[in-house]
């Protein structure tokens, strides 16, 4: 029989920007969660939050927030996206085309993709080399940027190699992710992001993904971050499976970890704590701020990638991650749950473009998040920071 969530709890820390640096353990969420069901209740935090609608649709506001994601540590992809030497990813992060390559000596570094004679683009999409070379003139570059040929190089009189190779980007490889950072008022990684290791290091890509959402970034994102909207917009895909407006939020710096339970999760109760697991019984949703949706799945997880494009156009890159073993039974069921997550997703889609069709109806002057939405609230405070102290 299904539980209605009526009451709430409230979580204070939930409310603070920075929030804890550690995260609970399956065993406490799994209890949390118990106690949520057993007493129609759950996480909230301690306030509601209301974002003006302003700030989805000024071109300004939106400058600043790519501005933003240029200037601090954002995930690329997940490390295993390259695997070995010559594996590389081009393609833009915030308006900036890069790109992403393992080395010979196994180090991951990062590229602004521009040829250093006219500017060209030198390799895109994703792959595995030894060399770029410009489609344009054929000025070619090494993985480690270095440049390594000019043709006809007779023809620029003081050529200097050793200044012309490729521009770096800072690049860090931490908790299964590899980060870029484009700014360059920073010395050093005293900064880097302190992440738990959301990504085992025994999983590898087995599928990638790239489509495009005719929303502004942030709608699409608030659509991942709340459980108060599957009965509504999930009634015969996650809402017979799962909870209406149950979960458990946690924050960890300016990230957030929600957990959707599956009503399977009823069939711990009579096992020893010992033996609890997530797997299979909790969808853990971690938000890493300010673009970045990790979901983990039965045996998988998805690591997503937000890419504002303008306004009302979003892309997302979607790598599917995974450690069983190729052409086996156990692959085959997670692209089959990854199936009937889809039907999931493209509910959301749809109801993220119907909302992003009311903001041009000027019926709101905000937007507003409410008590279940506490990890949404948070993410809009911690960005109006960020935002402000980039301004000040």
């Amino acid at each position: 029989m299904k539980t209605e969530i009526m009451a709430t709890t409230e979580i204070s820390r939930f409310d603070d920007i920075h929030g804890s640096t550690e995260l609970m353990s399956d065993e406490s969420v799994i209890a949390r969660l118990f106690d949520h069901i057993d007493n129609g209740t759950t996480d909230r935090g301690q306030s509601s939050w209301k974002e003006p609608t302003e700030n989805y649709r000024s071109e300004n506001r939106l400058d600043t927030e790519l501005a933003l994601f240029r200037r601090r540590w954002i995930v690329f992809c997940p490390s295993s996206a390259l695997p070995k030497a010559g594996d590389y990813i081009a393609r833009d992060a915030a308006g900036i085309p890069l790109i992403i390559v393992r080395g010979n000596d196994g180090d991951v570094r990062a590229f602004r993709n521009a040829c250093r004679h006219r500017g060209v683009q030198v390799a895109s999409g994703q792959g595995c080399t030894s060399i770029f070379v410009c489609p344009y003139h054929g000025w070619s570059y090494g993985t480690d940027g270095a440049l390594r040929s000019a043709p006809h190089s007779d023809g620029f009189p003081g050529l200097e190699k050793e200044t012309r190779g490729l521009v770096s980007v800072d690049c860090l490889e931490k908790a299964g992710l590899i980060f870029v950072r484009q700014g360059t008022d920073h010395d050093d990684n005293k900064d880097a992001p302190d992440l738990p290791d959301v990504v085992p290091k025994n999983f590898r890509v087995v599928k990638t993904e790239t489509s495009e959402i005719q929303a502004n970034w942030k709608l699409h994102l608030e659509s991942a971050l709340e459980g108060y909207h599957i009965r509504s917009t999930h009634q015969t895909t996650f809402f017979p499976v799962q909870y209406d407006n149950l979960t458990v939020v946690e924050a960890f710096g300016e990230n957030s970890r929600i957990a959707f339970p599956y009503q399977a999760i009823e069939g711990l109760r009579d096992k020893p704590k010992s033996k609890w697991s997530a797997n299979g019984r909790i969808t853990f949703v971690y938000h890493l701020f300010p673009n970045i949706i990790i979901s983990t799945f039965p045996d998988c997880i998805q690591v997503v990638v937000i890419e504002p494009l303008g306004l009302e156009l979003t892309r997302q890159h979607m790598f599917l991650l995974t450690d069983c073993a190729e052409g086996g039974e156990a692959l085959d069921a997670v692209f089959k749950g990854q199936e009937f997550a889809a039907k999931g997703a493209v509910e959301d889609r749809d109801i993220v473009m119907s909302a992003q069709r009311g903001l041009k109806s000027g019926a709101n002057e905000f937007l507003e998040f409410g008590l279940f939405e506490s990890a949404i609230g948070r993410f809009h405070k911690a960005l109006t920071r960020e935002l402000e102290i980039m301004g000040s």
